[in-house]
Parts: structure tokens; sequence; C-alpha cells
């Protein structure tokens, strides 16, 4: 007899959470799903808590109301001593990357693993096979002032995931880059996607960039991100959720909200 398929695992839960900041409410109501293996993206004009959404899954800060969920723990009730340690499995990629300008790529990568007494040699390796992951192997021991933007970003990626995290958090990842460094970068969070199964929330106001994650895929034997066809089911990995005034007005995948009727949505999809 087969066994029935499994279902997806849920990464992140938000159940019903509100949150508010001088008696202004930022989030009503949120609950959404994250499931393992797939990337949510979070659209949304600037002040509709789509970074906030971050903090939260992360710990940093406590809803109002609600109930998060986040690799299986409960945050909102978590102690912070606990929720140090489930940080450990959580990768995050911030807009302004993030870089210790006093320490060169190489320290700055493996900066997690100085922190876990992880030993010397393991540590170069681990640091060298990230950035290898990236295409900086190169720059090991440059500071971050002689890297470009661009580059700065893929080493902030490469500090992400040197600890193979469960989870990525990405805040407007392709944010200021130009457009073929954008696609660099989004050919990056593909390969991560669909070669390491990582699931990821990903906070973007370019469109262009979460359409590409829907519709291309990684071919490990070509090495590069390739077009799916869409007959092959091809935005099932990615999808997406529109915030408005703090509350959720849509979810779905990239086909959905590209067909969507809803006049807001139109509005934000038109260049």
């Amino acid at each position: 007899m087969n066994s029935a398929p499994q279902s997806p695992q849920p990464v992140i839960v938000f159940d019903d959470v509100s949150i508010a900041f001088d008696d202004k409410v930022v989030l009503k109501n949120l609950s959404f799903t994250l499931y393992h293996g797939q990337t949510k993206v979070l659209f949304g004009v600037a002040g509709t808590g789509k970074t906030l959404i971050l903090k939260l899954a992360m710990g940093l800060l406590k809803p109002d109301s609600g109930r998060i969920t986040v690799l299986g723990e409960d945050v909102t009730a978590m102690r912070e001593r606990d929720l140090f340690a489930l940080r450990r499995k959580i990768g995050m990629v911030f807009q302004e990357s993030a870089l210790f300008d006093s320490l060169n790529v190489e320290d700055n990568v493996g900066f997690r693993l100085l922190e876990e007494h992880v030993a010397a040699a393991e540590m170069s390796e681990r640091v060298r096979e990230a950035l290898r992951f990236v295409e900086l192997e190169h720059t090991v021991k440059l500071a971050p002032s002689e890297l470009s933007g661009g580059m700065r970003r893929r080493v902030a990626i490469a500090r992400a995931i040197i600890a193979n995290p469960a989870l990525l958090l990405y805040d407007s990842p392709t944010a200021g880059l130009d457009p073929v460094t954008s696609t660099t970068i989004i050919e990056l969070l593909v390969k991560q996607r669909d070669a390491y199964q990582v699931s990821a929330l990903m906070v973007t106001h370019r469109l262009q960039d979460a359409f590409v994650m829907a519709t291309h895929a990684y071919d490990a034997a070509q090495g590069k991100m390739v077009l799916v066809p869409r007959e092959r089911n091809w935005d099932s990995r990615t999808s997406f959720l529109v915030l408005r005034d703090g509350e959720k007005i849509f979810e779905g995948s990239a086909e959905e909200i590209a067909n969507s009727e809803d006049a807001y949505i139109r509005e934000y999809l038109t260049p």
C-alpha cells in the first residue's frame, strides 16, 4: 500500500495577529502561513507593517494579540533565552546589508560561527563555502568599503546562510541596486530556495523581483536560474501577500495577483 503524500509543514504561522504603537494600529488581525520550501513575498506601501512582520517572526517584538509560531515554537510565549536559540536557526538579510565595517569579509561572514566557538579550520572552510555560493570567494580578505553595493548584499546573504538556517528573512534585498545586480541577487535567492529547500519571507518593493522568483527555478545541471513552463505550476513555491492599512487584502499565487480585479491591487501593479 502506498502511503498518502505528506502535507507541507508550516514554518511560520501568524494567527490573528494585531499590534499598535501610540494608539495607531499597524497590523490588524493578520493571519497567514508559510510552508516548508516556499517563499512568501510581502508587498504594500511604506508603513504597512512589512518589516514589522519580520521583527515579530524573530521575536524581537511581541504582538498585542494573536499567536505567532515559528519552526514549531510559539514565539509569543517564549523567554528571551529560548528565543536566542531559535534565532540561530534563522538567517536575516537587511536592506542596508549591516556589515561590520571594522571586519573583513571573512570575519563578517563567519561572525555567527565565532560566537558559537566553531574551530578556526572549520570556520574558514564554511566561510569559503558560503562565499563560493554567492560567487565571492575571492573577496575573503577585502574590507566592506572595498565592495560594491551588490557585492555587500551578496556577502550579507553568505553571512545569513552560513549556519544552514531553516528560515531566511529578507528585508528589501535588492533595494537601491541596478536591474542587473538585482537579478543576480534574486538568482541567489532562487538557488537557496530550490537547491536547499529553505523557506523565506521576503519584503520587497520590486514587483519584477517577485515575479522572477515565481516564474523561475534553479537548474543544478545548468548551474543557473531558468524559466519554468507555466504548465509545470511554476509559481507553486512563491506566493504573494499584500497589505493595506495594516490588513491583508490579498494572499495567493503570482497568477492570481496578476489576474486580480481589485482596484487597489491593479493600481499597485501598474508601473
